[in-house]
């Protein structure tokens, strides 16, 4: 997995602005108003990326006074979010200026539930995937609470880097590959693990964090973690291959999740009526052309660990192995259905592979750039179809990503829990 640089300041990019409020002049509402410009403050710093703004460059940024932005970066600084770092002028007269950063001494823990693998990450406020982990696991064959209890043994090894590098972690995000209501902390469905209404304890997985640990859909996650981390393109269409296939759904710089946050089940499109039956009860889905184990049984991949059957997988398509390359090629065909009836109803502007089909893509992209020129001719472009080069480290960033996001969009509350804590 990658474990490189975070530009962290795309996050913030899709942070609503908000306007600054003069304290004195909203008597009755300053609890109001600090909460306002709390925020505006820190989203300013962090999108300033690597440039680390002074107190009086803040100030002239967001239209506060300079003893107020003083004020509010002093809670931001004693809270630890936020880092004073070095000394620079501003010009040639006046005092040197401390430079601003989002802290690196605090983090977030990134996790992923998948069907043959768990995977966790640290990903800290100043951007930078600290670490990085993952384990073969049949968690199909299962109960959830074992799931949950790997899992957390598996976190523990995050939140062992973390107090050794004097990280404090605040929270984290669990990403599972399914339907998810993350209010309540329930896997609506999740076919491929054989999972319905299921109840979790995510906050069980870290110990002491404030802010606890936050669920979400693993394709939704992957799609966020490109958009802030990647491509970081305001409109597309991301394509997670695992053993399902799911997808995360990027307008204008925000995840569309629909109204009753199912959007994105690109797998269980039908690209064949007649096709075999899926785990989510229809036929002739996507997923049974197009997933994992689809791939590999069609390409004769004998049964065993998901890296050999990946090596062996490759292997076979590097030798011209008709049986693997055509099982490869049947799955870019059927992926370009899906998609040819997707950019038609979404208008979509790009689409990102991500998952085993951005490993295959050498292989697997001719077929469906066939497919989507016969089935929906000039509708998407060929530069358009992008490989991501996160791998499964995007899923990680996008999970640790919207824990931070909210905090981002809310540091009074955290600042509320950290002294209640």
């Amino acid at each position: 997995m990658d474990h490189g640089q975070w530009n962290c300041g795309k996050i913030f990019n899709t942070v609503r602005r908000r306007q600054p409020v003069n304290e004195q002049a909203a008597p009755g509402r300053v609890g109001d108003v600090r909460r306002r410009n709390l925020s505006l403050v820190l989203d300013s710093i962090a999108r300033t990326g690597d440039s680390k703004p002074s107190r009086a460059q803040l100030a002239a940024g967001t239209g506060l006074t300079k003893a107020a932005v003083s004020s509010l970066v002093a809670d931001l600084v004693e809270s630890g979010l936020v880092a004073e770092v070095g000394l620079y002028r501003d010009g040639e007269r006046g005092r040197p200026g401390q430079g601003l950063e989002l802290s690196s001494r605090r983090g977030v823990v990134g996790m992923e539930i998948n069907v043959d693998y768990l995977a966790v990450g640290l990903v800290d406020l100043g951007g930078k995937l600290r670490f990085s982990a993952a384990v073969e696991s049949p968690n199909r064959d299962m109960r959830p609470a074992e799931v949950m209890d790997s899992l957390r043994e598996l976190a523990g090894q995050a939140e062992a880097v973390a107090a050794a590098e004097d990280v404090t972690v605040l929270g984290g995000g669990l990403a599972v590959p399914g339907l998810v209501d993350e209010r309540q902390n329930l896997v609506l469905s999740a076919p491929n693990l054989h999972w319905n209404h299921e109840l979790l304890t995510p906050g069980n997985l870290l110990h002491g964090a404030p802010l606890g640990v936050r669920l979400s859909n693993e394709a939704n996650s992957a799609a966020l973690g490109e958009l802030w981390y990647g491509a970081g393109r305001p409109d597309f269409l991301y394509v997670s291959g695992e053993v399902g296939v799911g997808a995360g759904v990027i307008i204008n710089s925000d995840l569309y999740r629909g109204p009753g946050g199912s959007a994105g089940e690109l797998g269980h499109i039908v690209v064949h009526p007649e096709g075999p039956s899926c785990s989510c009860g229809g036929a002739g889905c996507l997923e049974t052309f197009a997933g994992q184990e689809a791939i590999f049984s069609s390409a004769g991949i004998a049964p065993g660990s998901l890296a050999t059957r990946t090596d062996d997988l490759l292997a076979a398509l590097a030798a011209n192995e008709p049986r693997a390359t055509r099982a490869v090629q049947d799955a870019g065909r059927y992926l370009g259905v899906a998609l040819a009836s997707s950019a038609r109803l979404l208008d979509l502007e790009a689409v990102v592979l991500g998952g085993h089909f951005a490993v295959l893509a050498q292989w697997l992209r001719p077929a469906l750039e066939a497919s989507l020129e016969r089935h929906a001719p000039g509708l998407l472009a060929p530069e358009n179809l992008v490989v991501s080069s996160l791998e499964h480290s995007g899923t990680l960033l996008g999970a640790a990503g919207q824990v931070i996001r909210s905090v981002i969009e809310s540091p009074f509350e955290f600042l509320l829990a950290s002294k209640l804590a």
